[in-house]
């Protein structure tokens, strides 16, 4: 075993783990051969955009060949610190390396976070421990069957089982054109079988008056597509969803409206008297209009049909976030909060008047926000952002851990997965580890059973992708790897989120071929049994709302973890090898079949009745 110098991940060496509040002390240890002659190392901290400061460490014992020193430290002042260890002898620095493991190196190399946030920042504690699922409005169930189409533009699919269309032809296309009638009281009706799941929470894809299909090109922001239903049915919808113990929140397209709106107009859909057409519009200072811009106005990542607005413009602020604006009028009706869509594209003052209206309507709502990286040290727009920081968003999208999952179910790199997740525990303050939203797959990616088991897309056309399925045992190879994949989702701190259809294997590429209706005629229903067995075996174990993550085995093929909190502790055996490994689970020796997975959980006030896994009895389903 190599000799280690320093982990972030060990306690013994960092404590507590992770990010901290304000205020709060840190010991920092540090292990040094006695040979290397080290009186005096010094912990180097630099706080985000300052100097470094040395902090010298004093010797705390000496022992088998080596000795331990230690500094504490207590940072008042919120935000990101880098640190690493200088021994000032013979140059020799201690580097972050992998698995939070120190690196020696008399060269530069990567330094240690250490995030500190505001000491009030909380996130609803309700949310914890709890199931999310996915819902793009338009192809989950068709409550009122046939509907009339609200425009002659809209092209009706009585064809549930077709591909959404997306050929050219004459008249440019029919991408996002084409509607399957999905609608709020289909999601009304089927709240038994979201429940049945153990469904906590519905993150609704974009609901407002909006002419595609995926409604990011907001028409009308106080009023509901009238293809989905009133404001009024939706109200209804979140008071059945709310007798059925399950929370909804809708998401927010902020940073841009459609060029097809009231707002804009250019379309002239709503009369001409929208920004584009009238100077003297009272929402033309929402706009950047200017000749310099190749369609006249600034629009979102060059789509003339995406005009973006102006969130530093105090009209269109108190629009969104004033008394009786977008957020209040929305929340009254009886959403739980908001998915703030590209995040990273909103200035942080924004997010945090976002932030404000929604807790307005209690405590217990909750802010997320796009982001596909690590949301503590992301750079955009030239600027560190701060959003989670404990002032903006309550948590984010966790694209890093759906990243880790399929990279080991896909190709056993076991190393890799647990490297990316304790990264992100390690940065991420306490409140929004715990409502992290966790899934597979979304809108925006392929299906996770094609990213498992299909070829990859990247640089492939929408010909390429459309059509493409998995050959038979293609498909059941991936249903396998799937299933080892929404266990570990289940494990991992923050709230599982499951993409509509991902429980029935749903394949598909991106955009559209991702967005198909759900299948209810499905007759396969082994992934529907594991989500509702890990969701089960979840909602019984406390340890999951705001447990710590420990991995006990990282092999080639094989990763086994452990929660652990004073509420008790739950274990996970994940086998992706093509053979029967031994697992130790909570004391126990277990065997674990060949892609398939083992789980253990005991509570502390239960410690004489430990659960043993259904992962034994999802074999055979």
């Amino acid at each position: 075993m190599s000799f280690s110098f320093y982990n972030c991940y060990d306690e013994f060496f960092k404590s507590p783990f992770g990010a901290v509040p304000q205020n709060t002390a840190v010991r920092f240890r540090l292990r040094v051969p006695s040979d290397y002659g080290c009186t005096t190392p010094y912990l180097v901290l630099t706080r985000d955009g300052g100097k470094p400061v040395l902090h010298p460490l004093e010797k705390e014992s000496e022992k088998d060949g080596a000795a331990v020193f230690s500094v504490v430290l207590s940072l008042p002042d919120v935000g990101l610190y880098f640190y690493y260890f200088d021994l000032y002898t013979e140059f020799r620095k201690i580097w972050m390396g992998e698995q939070g493991e120190g690196r020696l190196s008399v060269d530069a190399g990567q330094s240690y976070q250490l995030t500190v946030y505001e000491a009030s920042f909380y996130t609803p504690a309700r949310f914890y421990g709890g199931v999310m699922y996915q819902i793009f409005p338009d192809r989950f169930f068709e409550g009122k069957a046939n509907k009339p189409m609200p425009w002659d533009d809209r092209i009706y699919r009585g064809d549930k089982d077709g591909e959404p269309y997306f050929w050219p032809n004459e008249l440019g296309g029919y991408l996002n054109r084409d509607y399957y009638g999905g609608d709020f009281e289909g999601i009304r009706q089927k709240l038994p079988f979201l429940s049945s799941l153990g469904v906590t929470c519905i993150y609704l894809n974009p609901i407002f008056e909006a002419h595609s299909n995926h409604r990011y090109n907001t028409a009308d922001y106080k009023k509901a597509d009238p293809l989905l239903g009133t404001n009024q049915e939706f109200a209804a919808l979140c008071a059945a969803a709310h007798e059925a113990g399950i929370k909804i929140i809708l998401d927010g397209v902020f940073s841009h409206t459609g060029s097809d709106s009231i707002y804009f107009d250019k379309e002239k859909r709503y009369g001409g008297h929208g920004a584009y057409h009238n100077t003297g519009s009272p929402y033309r200072s929402w706009y950047d209009f200017s000749p310099h811009y190749k369609d006249g106005y600034r629009c979102w990542w060059g789509f003339p049909s995406l005009p973006e607005v102006n969130e530093t413009d105090p009209g269109y602020r108190n629009f969104i976030c004033g008394k009786g604006g977008v957020i209040d009028a929305w929340m009254e009706l009886g959403a739980d909060g908001f998915r703030l869509d590209v995040a990273d594209e909103l200035p942080d003052d924004f997010i945090e008047a976002v932030r404000k209206a929604v807790k307005r309507h209690g405590e217990d709502k909750l802010l997320l926000g796009e982001v596909w990286e690590d949301a503590t040290n992301k750079w955009s727009y030239a600027k560190r952002r701060t959003y989670l920081l404990g002032k903006g968003l309550d948590s984010v999208m966790n694209y890093p851990f759906r990243n880790a999952v399929l990279q080991f179910v896909r190709e056993g790199d076991a190393a890799a997965a647990a490297g990316s997740i304790m990264e992100i525990c390690d940065h991420y303050p306490a409140p929004a580890l715990h409502a992290l939203m966790n899934f597979l797959s979304t809108h925006d990616t392929e299906r996770a059973v094609t990213a498992i088991a299909d070829e990859p897309c990247d640089g492939r056309d929408r010909y390429w992708q459309s059509g493409r399925r998995l050959p038979p045992d293609r498909l059941e190879y991936g249903k396998l790897c799937l299933r080892l994949a929404f266990a570990l989702l289940f494990f991992l701190p923050g709230v599982p989120c499951v993409y509509y259809g991902d429980e029935q294997a749903m394949e598909g590429y991106k955009d559209p071929f991702n967005r198909a209706y759900y299948p209810w005629d499905e007759t396969d229903g082994r992934l529907v049994c594991t989500v509702r067995a890990l969701s089960s075996f979840r909602a019984r174990h406390p340890v999951f709302k705001t447990g710590g993550l420990r991995f006990t085995c990282v092999r080639p093929g094989l990763l086994c973890l452990e929660r652990f909190s004073g509420e008790g502790r739950a274990a996970l055996c994940v086998n992706r090898t093509a053979h029967a490994v031994k697992a130790s689970l909570l004391g126990e020796t277990v065997m674990v079949a060949p892609f398939q997975f083992a789980m253990r959980a005991r509570d502390a006030e239960k410690a004489q009745n430990e659960e043993k896994s259904p992962g034994s009895l999802l074999q055979s389903v």
